[in-house]
């Protein structure tokens, strides 16, 4: 019988150190990757699927954005896991909790490379459990002096920063690094300062939006993946601007991230099967050890 690992499994068999070097080692190695988006009424479909090494994943996620109200997770979903050998499936996981830890190591590695190298401070923006992982990701990174979090609701934002160490505030605060970790359908973020760090992580459907294109015009963009973006990411609102590299690109040293100071560098995050499989495939691992 194929094992399967529920969300619980996954946090107890995975740490966010072991998600970013998982994940950081799969941007590395990039591979054959490929995605798929079907909406409907409420929400949308996205199935995901890469082959890393010997292994092959396949995700298929839910994304409704009313399902808080209806006591369901906003997003939810299953990944088969197989040998890319030889097809047989090994192991099937609950998405949830894999899905969080490896958009928080995503965001990670790219602060780590793409941040300014006296980068202090953090605003998170979005008092969800992706702003909390976000957090927690970036101080493995980093060396934070101030972490600050800002949410449309401020029980949110307080409760986050009580758990997290961090200060809620009231409206948007300047910070080196900024994460944008919202379900937000209309851009807020508007202006940078110079030499700012930006990933915006929210927007994963072409409903969904954080970033104006004004200011991803005026930025440089890296992406986690071209095509996804240009469908369901920030860029999907700014046609014509043109990113300088993906992550993988930079991380293997193809093509430049941030090549001074004063450049704001914005990551447009959607979340790729990459990480995906990165992250399952260790947790299978530590299951069969």
């Amino acid at each position: 019988m194929i094992p399967f690992l529920s969300s619980d499994d996954v946090r107890r068999l995975l740490t966010i150190d072991d998600g970013i070097e998982a994940v950081e080692r799969a941007f590395r190695e990039q591979s054959a990757v490929a995605s798929l988006s079907l909406h409907v009424d409420g929400g949308a479909f996205h199935v995901k699927a890469a082959v890393a090494g010997r292994y092959f994943a396949v995700k298929a996620n839910g994304n409704f954005f009313d399902n808080p109200s209806r006591g369901l997770p906003r997003i939810q979903g299953m990944i088969l896991l197989a040998d890319a050998t030889n097809g047989r499936p090994l192991a099937i996981l609950d998405s949830i909790a894999i899905t969080i830890l490896r958009t928080g190591a995503a965001t990670a590695v790219a602060a780590k490379h793409l941040a300014r190298a006296d980068a202090r401070t953090l605003l998170i923006v979005g008092g969800g459990n992706q702003g909390r992982v976000s957090i927690d990701a970036i101080r493995r990174v980093r060396a934070l002096d101030r972490v600050f979090v800002y949410d449309l609701d401020p029980s949110r934002a307080e409760q986050l920063a009580r758990e997290t160490g961090a200060e809620a505030v009231q409206e948007l605060v300047d910070a080196d690094i900024v994460v944008t970790c919202t379900p937000s359908r209309t851009a807020f973020l508007r202006n940078a300062r110079a030499g700012q760090f930006i990933a915006a992580v929210g927007a994963d459907s072409h409903e969904k939006q954080e970033i104006a294109p004004e200011l991803l015009a005026s930025s440089v963009v890296i992406v986690d993946d071209a095509e996804q973006c240009r469908a369901f990411g920030d860029l999907h609102h700014a046609p014509s601007v043109s990113p300088r590299a993906s992550l993988s690109e930079v991380l293997r040293g193809a093509k430049p991230g941030r090549v001074s100071d004063d450049e704001v560098v914005i990551f447009d995050s959607t979340g790729v099967a990459l990480q995906d499989v990165a992250a399952a495939a260790l947790a299978y691992e530590r299951s069969a050890s």
